[in-house]
């Protein structure tokens, strides 16, 4: 269906994640993909859903040069927002260990954002899930970190691994944005694209 509204776009998806590109398979669209390095480097002034919209937008800026006017780059990024914080990739086994144990038994926001950049459109739109884990035995928190090597992952956990199975007491809002990406967001900005 989307795919037919889109027919005269070219659809470049800006991320080596597995888990987005196989929602974008899933919707049904054509679509390609391209990677360029950023650094991804904020302000610490900047708090919650300005991080990743931020970080989603200058994902954008090395591909901007060549652009054609039907092209449409969708650069995304999600962070997990917790006591006032946000929790990246972690870089050791270490790290992973305390941002899983600082959440556990916790609430925490993962937000996604996702930026649609034209020539002559952008628009940065985000959504918050609030997530509660139960409490983690620290045995629990070991075997998964060692079980599933979670280092790609914001907050040092996917949702839809063992720890997410086990662990999620509570979601609210949407499952698949914790995973990277609001879908039925990206779906209606699409529409929107298509139909303007």
């Amino acid at each position: 269906m989307l795919r037919e509204k889109l027919r005269k776009f070219n659809i470049i998806l800006a991320s080596g994640s597995p888990r987005r590109q196989q929602f974008f398979k899933e919707l049904d669209i054509d679509f390609e993909i391209k990677l360029k390095p950023v650094d991804e480097i904020y302000s610490e002034r900047l708090k919650g859903s300005n991080i990743s919209d931020y970080l989603a937008q200058i994902k954008a800026l090395p591909f901007k040069e060549t652009l054609k006017p039907n092209d449409i780059l969708i650069t995304s990024d999600t962070i997990v927002w917790h006591e006032d914080k946000a929790l990246g990739k972690p870089k050791s086994k270490e790290e992973a260990f305390n941002m899983i144990k600082s959440m556990s038994g916790k609430t925490h926001d993962v937000i996604s954002s996702v930026c649609f950049t034209m020539t002559d459109f952008a628009k940065t739109v985000n959504n918050v899930t609030k997530v509660t884990f139960k409490k983690f035995t620290d045995e629990e928190i070991h075997y998964y970190i060692d079980t599933f090597q979670p280092f790609d992952k914001a907050g040092a956990y996917g949702i839809q691994e063992w720890i997410g199975q086990i662990g999620v007491t509570r979601l609210e809002g949407s499952y698949l944005n914790v995973m990277g990406m609001p879908m039925a967001k990206v779906y209606k900005v699409l529409t929107d694209i298509a139909e303007r």
